[in-house]
């Protein structure tokens, strides 16, 4: 097994030499096409589950409110927006998919080109601008696949040894929804996927929507909350509501977040997003000026979000499960943000540069 997992390494390593020659957003769209493709012929879905899928966590080590997870290691929003793959993502062994950040209204996006590799820093920037066919459209998706979950469960049928894949929704504000009013489109996307997703992730810490990141401000972030919250008691299944955190937020935005996480009882908090801060780069300035805005993402924030982990679960005395996403590439780096307080952990960047291997890579090292 582990002779075949550097086998696929290596070859994916030749694949991936290939594919960065082009565009990231077309070969990020073509190489999940092709998967899709593949997994439509079941044997080959089997075949790729069978070698990717790494054996789940016999114990309730890694939870989330009342949701128990197969292993520990998600894929964090942004790379399936729209939950068009979450077949696919099964197959290469999963624990969770954060699907979006999904908005009210379908939006395009920023224009074209806004997503870029770092090959010497490991890392990505983007500046995608929640693009994302809307709230409606991507609901409509969860609840087919929840049918065929459904089915394949009472069929005895899973392909991940009869596991369910749990989906986590990130919702967002539309461009266009002007700060005050911003409490509204957070409502609009947690009532249409409420019945579809297994919890929440409340994101406003992207860079990439103009004002935005002033909604982290106690008294905006309270009110999206609060609301939420409230919205929650109400159903009969309510579900985890997370906030997904900026990691250049100071040491005193930081301390209202604990603050109002505890006092409206959050249920965890993701952290971190993507960075404004590009002082500790490699790449050539020159190219990180033609590039221009976005995020940045990958191997420079792993140890910002491993401070901010620690940090986090310090201050709330481990109240708060936290889930680390940031910087996350090899089982030692998971293992380091565990052991800094982090209840589960995410990829992106790393899934990019690593390969199909890096859910079983990670699982195995812890």
């Amino acid at each position: 097994m582990k002779t075949l997992l550097y086998f696929y390494r290596y070859m994916y390593k030749l694949l991936r030499s290939f594919l960065f020659l082009f565009d990231p957003e077309k070969v990020h769209y073509f190489s999940m096409d092709a998967l899709k493709l593949i997994c439509k012929i079941g044997f080959l879905k089997k075949l790729i589950a069978q070698k990717f899928t790494p054996p789940p966590f016999t114990s309730n080590r890694f939870k989330l409110g009342n949701i128990s997870f197969k292993n520990p290691v998600g894929l964090g929003a942004g790379f399936d927006k729209n939950a068009l793959y979450l077949n696919e993502l099964e197959a290469l062994g999963f624990g969770f998919i954060e699907i979006g950040t999904v908005t009210p209204l379908p939006q395009p996006g920023n224009d074209k080109l806004r997503l870029f590799r770092l090959q010497r820093d490991k890392a990505m920037i983007n500046r995608m601008g929640f693009n994302n066919d809307g709230v409606e459209a991507v609901a409509q998706r969860l609840k087919s696949w929840r049918l065929k979950v459904d089915s394949r469960l009472s069929n005895n049928q899973l392909s991940t040894g009869n596991h369910k894949l749990v989906i986590g929704g990130n919702i967002g504000k539309n461009k266009i929804t002007p700060n005050e009013d911003a409490w509204k489109d957070y409502e609009i996307c947690f009532t249409a996927l409420h019945d579809y997703v297994d919890y929440f992730v409340v994101n406003v810490s992207s860079p990439n929507t103009p004002g935005l990141r002033e909604l982290q401000e106690k008294d905006a972030l309270s009110k999206i909350l609060q609301n939420l919250q409230q919205l929650n008691r109400t159903k009969e299944n309510p579900k985890p509501i997370l906030l997904k955190i900026s990691p250049d937020l100071t040491i005193s935005q930081i301390d209202d977040v604990i603050e109002l996480a505890l006092e409206i009882k959050l249920e965890g908090l993701v952290t971190a997003n993507t960075t404004i801060d590009r002082s500790a780069l490699f790449t050539y300035k020159a190219i990180l000026n033609e590039i221009g805005a976005g995020g940045l993402s990958g191997l420079p924030l792993k140890q910002r979000c491993i401070e901010l982990v620690n940090y986090l679960y310090y201050k709330t005395n481990g109240q708060i499960p936290i889930i680390a996403s940031g910087g996350i590439f090899t089982g030692a780096d998971a293992k380091e943000n565990i052991q800094a307080g982090a209840s589960l952990v995410q990829v992106w960047t790393g899934f990019i540069y690593e390969g199909p291997a890096i859910v079983t890579n990670i699982c195995k090292a812890l």
